[in-house]
């Protein structure tokens, strides 16, 4: 484990991998920290240097005071890939860490080659809804939404199974703090027209489930990327990765593979 200073905040970080492997950063989503990526590294090819962090008031990380702009959370992975020497990287992000990739792709083109935006959007939901959720938060805590976010997040069967407790506590043992200013982040952000000015290799996964980030607004979001590509994962909700792992790391690679990322 790893901690970076950045000023007003400190990241928790791990970097997996040689020195001189080819750069992978995964940025993740609200209310989870790196370990959401746990289910697909061990299916991923080898030879990859791959970076994971905890957002700004989450995981490990310190907890600055809410609310978050987008920009400062674009900010934080900017200056810890500067400082950990990843330029040219693959950047995978879902639901709000696919919002830090778009911003971070139009600020820093020479940071990222290529994109895989998962269960994200352009813009997600309305200001109205974020305050509601913002509210419940800093009134009652993340406990009042966790049954709520979990049918989000997962598709039914899924729910049913052994291992959602693990998923709603990793939830719940967020900051509240943390979890209300990424929120503002998200409700503060529309990337549509600068992110239909981007051009690079991009790939869109959503899951059929999604109760969060529906498919077709992945679709929306992608499709402003002339020749970026669109995988539909069925039986997932908001984080295929973890329902899916295998679909979704063989997702990745084929993608890799296609924008000479890695050999085939």
């Amino acid at each position: 484990m790893k901690l970076a200073d950045l000023g007003d905040v400190r990241l928790h970080y791990r970097i997996d991998g040689p020195d001189d492997g080819v750069p992978v950063v995964f940025a993740n989503s609200l209310g989870t920290d790196l370990r959401l990526w746990d289910p697909i590294l061990p299916l991923l090819p080898e030879g990859l240097r791959i970076l994971r962090y905890d957002k700004r008031g989450h995981g490990l990380s310190s907890c600055p005071p809410a609310p978050y702009a987008m920009g400062a959370l674009i900010g934080d992975v900017e200056k810890l890939m500067d400082m950990n020497g990843f330029k040219d990287a693959l950047f995978v992000g879902l639901s709000i860490g696919g919002m830090i990739a778009q911003g971070l792709a139009v600020k820093r083109l020479d940071l990222v080659r290529a994109m895989v935006l998962s269960n994200t959007g352009a813009k997600i939901g309305t200001p109205e809804m974020w305050k509601t959720r913002i509210d419940a938060v800093n009134a009652d805590g993340i406990e009042s939404l966790a049954d709520a976010v979990m049918e989000r997040w997962f598709a039914r069967s899924f729910r049913e199974g052994p291992t959602l407790e693990l998923w709603r506590n990793m939830l719940t043992r967020q900051e509240d703090t943390g979890y209300a200013g990424c929120s503002a982040a998200i409700s503060g952000t529309d990337f549509y027209t600068p992110t239909s000015g981007l051009r690079l290799p991009t790939l869109g996964i959503a899951g059929s489930e999604d109760g969060s980030t529906p498919p077709d607004l992945v679709r929306e979001t992608v499709d402003l990327i002339p020749g970026s590509q669109f995988k539909l994962i069925r039986n997932a909700g908001h984080l295929p990765c973890v329902e899916q792992p295998e679909e979704f790391a063989a997702a990745l690679t084929d993608f890799m593979t296609s924008t000479g990322h890695i050999r085939g």
